[in-house]
């Protein structure tokens, strides 16, 4: 009867432990999905001042740290002007790709995403 009891402890402690490691993954998974989120607002957020003119950019590359976000965000910018040519072979002016690539700690393990894609300055209106 000993053995039984010790046995169907031991078999419940092993059923606790799984499901505490169970719980700890699945919070772990959460953290990295919150930062994931943040990190893809915050790439939407600066294509779109971009976009919008609010945020310059010269050509090649920018980089600056970002407050109030992640640990340890860090932003950089580059902008390449795209040599492309229209159905006439005549060269498409005013046309960049631009990729935005925030970098960050997640504990101590960097992460980084990166977001690229062209437009075209707006002109004087």
């Amino acid at each position: 009867m000993l053995i039984e009891v010790m046995l169907a402890v031991a078999i419940f402690a092993i059923a606790v432990l799984s499901l505490a490691a169970s719980v700890e993954n699945v919070l772990q998974a959460q953290l990295w999905k919150d930062e994931d989120e943040k990190v893809r607002r915050f790439l939407d957020g600066q294509m779109a001042q971009i976009e919008a003119g609010q945020i310059v950019l010269a050509d090649g590359e920018t980089k600056s740290k970002v407050e109030g976000w992640l640990p340890e965000m860090t932003m950089i910018a580059r902008r390449q002007q795209l040599k492309l040519k229209n159905e006439d072979n005549k060269d498409i002016p005013g046309l960049y790709e631009v990729t935005v690539e925030v970098t960050w700690k997640s504990g101590n393990v960097p992460q980084s995403r990166e977001l690229s894609f062209w437009y075209s300055p707006r002109q004087g209106i």
